[in-house]
């Protein structure tokens, strides 16, 4: 269980794109304390340089900053490396419905940069991030990859082709790829700040600030939510898989569902606080249930998800509350 034990040829080194973000951040630290080396690469758009200071002394760790937008950037990148995880992008599907064509640039083109980068320099393995917004207006539960609905928002539809380019890569070229389709992903580093910043965090920062959060819709629209370390484990486990696995997109989740009405309740009795939230409207381009069948994920990558809800909740408002 876990990713402890993943074990990787010594000497080897991992390309983390956005390397700076919430998810980055914490990939670049998992595999440096795993004794590995790592590369970061991030133009810091949405990626806070706090995040990658304190790598900066190690010796197993580089740094460029770079845009995926520019190709030669992610050549250089991706010389040497032997697995690339490319976080790079932006995501917020209300911000996307705002900005189509800059998510076209970046989530797009850039992650198609990545591939071929990745493939002119013979990566061994390609990890990219994918997301549980593919499923789009698809009403079944649990969601279940080959069953997917028409997509919702731009940041959608770039996850969608991401996940054919890597499809085609690996058909086409022979580039082992792995589509991780997040499902809400919390915990440390994650940004709190901001019109676009995750729920949890949000709600953690506003409720110790002793602010009223504003709950979009009625508040029992449900999350699989996913705890950061079972997304680090997720990535390490597709850097092992075998190419019979490769070219296919997976859910990571818990497999479980949270009502964001519960869990602010339970933020806010955890917190000790007595806040009545206010109801907004709902998104656009929201879906308003989400829980993942994770069961390809195990059988194909070894995916065996360690921390709960419970146990991670626990840990992600014992950081804020040290770090805000």
């Amino acid at each position: 269980m876990g990713y402890e034990d993943v074990k990787f040829p010594k000497g080897s080194k991992f390309l983390v794109t956005g390397s700076a973000g919430f998810i980055g951040s914490n990939l670049v630290e998992a595999i440096l304390r795993l004794g590995y080396q790592v590369r970061g690469l991030d133009d810091f758009s949405t990626g806070k340089k706090d995040n990658v200071e304190e790598f900066l002394d190690d010796s197993n760790y580089e740094f460029i900053e770079g845009d995926i937008r520019n190709f030669e950037t992610c050549m250089r990148a991706c010389n040497g490396v032997d697995y690339v995880l490319n976080q790079a992008a932006w995501g917020s599907v209300p911000r996307s419905i705002k900005m189509p064509q800059f998510y076209e640039e970046v989530n797009i083109k850039g992650t198609l940069n990545m591939m071929e980068a990745a493939r002119q320099n013979g990566v061994k393995k390609f990890v990219y991030a994918s997301s549980s917004s593919v499923y789009g207006d698809d009403p079944n539960l649990p969601k279940i990859e080959g069953r997917e609905g028409s997509v919702l928002s731009p940041y959608s539809l770039t996850k969608k082709v991401n996940e054919e380019y890597g499809r085609l890569y690996s058909k086409l070229y022979g580039l082992d790829t792995y589509g991780l389709r997040y499902f809400n992903v919390y915990g440390r580093r994650q940004n709190p700040d901001g019109s676009y910043a995750a729920v949890i965090p949000k709600f953690i920062k506003q409720l110790l600030d002793n602010e009223q959060p504003t709950i979009n819709g009625d508040g029992k629209q449900s999350r699989d939510f996913t705890y950061i370390e079972n997304v680090i484990e997720a990535n390490l486990k597709a850097c092992e898989a075998p190419s019979k696995s490769a070219g296919e997109a997976y859910n990571i989740a818990c497999g479980g569902r949270e009502f964001l009405i519960d869990i602010y309740k339970h933020l806010s009795n955890t917190l000790g606080k007595d806040i009545q939230p206010n109801f907004g409207p709902n998104r656009i381009g929201d879906i308003k249930h989400s829980n993942a069948d994770i069961s390809k994920a195990g059988e194909m990558l070894g995916y065996e998800p360690d921390w709960n809800f419970e146990r991670g909740i626990q840990a992600a408002i014992e950081w804020y509350k040290e770090n805000l």
